[in-house]
């Protein structure tokens, strides 16, 4: 169970093996309805892509969405990439578990080089990419795609009301006690997140889209400050 932030915190987050040996029970207590998005995402690319699709999952951590992605289709061929070993290591775990095809990598999302691809996944990880690579990197994903390919990606988002903005902040907040988070240790990874986690509004993150090539783009889940995207390249 995730006892992260029980504890005064020395550094910034990140990655390390006290958050991976708990990170699947952190997604779950931390992120909205983070199940029925990660089917949701899984489902729409079953409707959108053909058998035998390349798929990428870029931070995939303990590799959830791919796992889920290969239940529903084993057809797929299946790549997750991540820079942290502790995620890589328990993510081959559970493939070998589940008895799964599932490629993985250890790699700098923003250093690897993508080609070819059907389906690339980002979710909860634009987040952590620095503002002023962010346009240059959704760029390399755009190139990275096939005629047609999606790109989906789920975020925590702003909002340019700053009272509607707190209000959300509030909400989410209270959405963490009702998972058993204690006000200290809210504030704690708060603290840990600050200047590592930088999110964008719904629109900016829409118009970087935009900006990039993508021509359908979408809005296909959203509560509160988080919002899931599905954008398709034209």
């Amino acid at each position: 169970m995730d006892k992260v932030f029980t504890k005064p915190i020395t550094k910034q987050f990140e990655f390390d093996e006290d958050v991976a040996i708990v990170f699947d029970d952190m997604l779950e207590r931390s992120i909205p309805f983070y199940k029925e998005v990660l089917e949701l995402t899984c489902k729409m690319i079953c409707l959108h892509v053909k058998e035998g699709a390349h798929v990428v999952d870029l931070g995939c951590s303990t590799a959830n969405t791919l796992l889920a992605l290969h239940k529903m289709n084993k057809s797929y061929h299946l790549l997750g990439i991540d820079n942290a070993e502790a995620m890589l290591r328990i993510a081959a775990q559970k493939i070998h578990a589940y008895g799964a095809t599932i490629a993985l990598q250890e790699a700098d999302i923003t250093q690897v080089h993508l080609q070819n691809k059907d389906v690339i996944i980002a979710n909860y990880m634009l987040q952590f990419i620095r503002p002023l690579q962010r346009g240059d990197f959704v760029r390399k994903i755009y190139d990275a795609l096939n005629p047609d390919g999606l790109f989906i990606f789920s975020e925590k988002i702003v909002f340019d009301d700053k009272v509607l903005n707190k209000e959300m902040i509030d909400l989410y907040y209270a959405f963490k006690r009702t998972q058993g988070y204690s006000d200290f240790e809210i504030a704690q990874k708060r603290e840990a997140l600050e200047n590592v986690l930088i999110p964008y509004t719904e629109e900016e993150n829409k118009a970087m889209l935009k900006s990039v090539g993508f021509t359908t783009i979408e809005t296909i889940f959203k509560w509160g400050n988080f919002a899931t995207f599905l954008a398709k390249k034209g």
